[in-house]
């Protein structure tokens, strides 16, 4: 086998590993934790929350007042051009891998070039399968005592903790320690 084709199968090969990790990473549970505060009394800031909420298309299925829990559902649902886009890559990158196995093996024919048919669907589907999907966002006030200032713990997807706090960061006076601004690298 000539090096020409090893690097074509080597490059192929990490083309379908990009591939499958996008894949996983898409459906990747990326729930977060964050602690912010407010100068601004509770009652104000939660009904500020709530409506924010509320506008964004999540409802309100419970909550424990004991505990002062709020918790808000909503359905994530999957972007039909990223399913069809990576339709097309798996098809594409599909179809290659075949090219290189007629290179490898030409007594197989022009059938492996039909590994397209089988790997732009499958991608796509999968896509969009696993990234639909219900979430959550849980508010727990923290506050003890009966001050004009807000404490509270929030759990949800880290992208709408981020959108929180761009559009009610200053509406809201929210505080939180910035972590959500800094990438992970």
């Amino acid at each position: 086998m000539s090096s020409s084709l090893n690097s074509t199968l080597l490059l192929t090969i990490l083309l379908a590993i990009g591939l499958f990790f996008f894949l996983r990473a898409s459906s990747k549970d990326r729930t977060t934790i964050i602690e912010i505060s407010s100068s601004q009394q509770p009652v104000k800031v939660l009904n500020g929350l709530c409506e924010w909420l509320n506008l964004r298309g999540w409802k309100q299925t419970g909550g424990d007042f004991e505990q002062r829990i709020l918790i808000f559902k909503g359905q994530v649902v999957s972007s039909k051009f990223l399913a069809i886009f990576l339709g097309f890559l798996g098809g594409f990158g599909s179809c290659a891998l075949g090219l290189v196995i007629i290179q490898l093996y030409p007594e197989l024919g022009w059938w492996p070039i039909l590994l397209g048919l089988i790997g732009g669907p499958l991608s796509g589907i999968i896509y969009f399968k696993k990234s639909a999907r219900e979430e959550t966002f849980e508010l727990r006030l923290i506050n003890e005592n009966k001050n004009n200032s807000t404490f509270m713990r929030l759990r949800a997807h880290r992208d709408e903790l981020i959108s929180l706090e761009n559009e009610l960061g200053k509406k809201l006076q929210l505080n939180s320690d910035g972590s959500l601004f800094k990438t992970p690298i």
